[in-house]
């Protein structure tokens, strides 16, 4: 039987970040260091299929630090933690590596900078995210006032309104974002915002590659996990782009086929931490099915890299 054309678009900038890429490398290093098994405290990034790689070499994966023996390493996940762990992970004498990104780091270091001049934070970011949880974690109690929407931003009740700074998320949609921080500065004319956007070059770069790509499409699959912040602001980003039709998958094996009959042109992405080989297996899933044409389509190059930690590049 002849199969139906589908003109395949891929998205590009799409998959790994600088910093997911490292904190997997962090894990790997850590195992080949110090052996099997190393801890580590939450999903290192948010990939069922990355996990369950690192968990086949010798990783296990807590949720809390006091799963974790004394006697082994533990590594802190890529979306931060509050200060209070790597104190109770120094108090045990602990081993443990913190493979927090970089960019993560930076929201960190910006929110103590304000705190220490002053100020109280605001933090746009999704409540019970481990990246909101983490950035709040870095100062005491009631001085990071949360807001998920512009509706949150007039029931704000802060200490002083002339004395306020944002931060925000790296992983938020950037749109959506804008009409927060621009309810704000409505609200509090003096608050301060960050010298350098919060919302990390990766999460701009796929967000602007969906919105390039939306328009031309029936369909469009976002290749990434539920818990996965940037992989489900992707899909949020499409349809607002154009495309009703934009769906989250795991893998191949999670594509509602019967959806996208008599559908001609679909569109592929992946969230920051979903591998490339997730997209081979789904191309090559589209290619059993259909007379598959392929494109490119390209709005930014990547060259950011982060180096592990000295640790880890230290002998035993």
């Amino acid at each position: 039987m002849t199969k139906p054309p589908l003109t395949l678009f891929l998205a590009a900038p799409r998959g790994f970040c600088a910093g997911v890429d490292r904190a997997i490398k962090i894990v790997e290093l850590a195992i080949e260091k110090w052996g099997a098994p190393v801890y580590v405290r939450h999903e290192i990034v948010h990939n069922k299929f990355v996990v369950d790689g690192l968990r086949e070499k010798g990783a296990v994966f807590v949720e809390e630090l006091d799963e974790c023996p004394t006697d082994r390493p533990v590594i802190f996940s890529a979306h931060g933690v509050p200060k209070a762990v790597p104190a109770e992970a120094a108090r045990r004498q602990m081993i443990y590596v913190d493979a927090t990104c970089p960019l993560v780091s930076k929201v960190h270091i910006e929110a103590e900078r304000h705190h220490e001049n002053g100020l109280q934070m605001v933090m746009i970011g999704h409540a019970g995210h481990p990246e909101t949880i983490g950035t709040m974690g870095q100062l005491p109690e009631g001085e990071v006032l949360l807001v998920e929407t512009v509706a949150d931003v007039a029931s704000l009740v802060p200490r002083d309104p002339e004395q306020l700074a944002f931060i925000t998320q790296t992983t938020l949609s950037i749109d959506d974002t804008k009409d927060i921080i621009a309810a704000l500065r409505a609200r509090f004319p003096a608050i301060i915002g960050p010298h350098k956007e919060d919302i990390c070059y990766a999460t701009t770069n796929r967000q602007e590659a969906v919105k390039a790509i939306a328009p031309k499409v029936e369909a469009l699959l976002v290749i990434g996990a539920p818990n996965s912040s940037n992989s489900r602001r992707l899909v949020e980003v499409a349809r607002a782009a154009g495309c009703d039709n934009a769906r989250l998958v795991g893998r191949a094996r999670e594509i509602d086929w019967p959806e996208l009959d008599g559908v001609r042109s679909v569109a592929v992405t992946a969230g920051a931490s979903a591998p490339e080989v997730l997209v081979d297996e789904v191309v090559a899933a589209f290619r059993e099915r259909f007379e598959v044409t392929a494109q490119t389509i390209e709005t930014a190059k990547e060259h950011v890299e982060f180096k592990v930690p000295r640790v880890l590049r230290e002998p035993v």
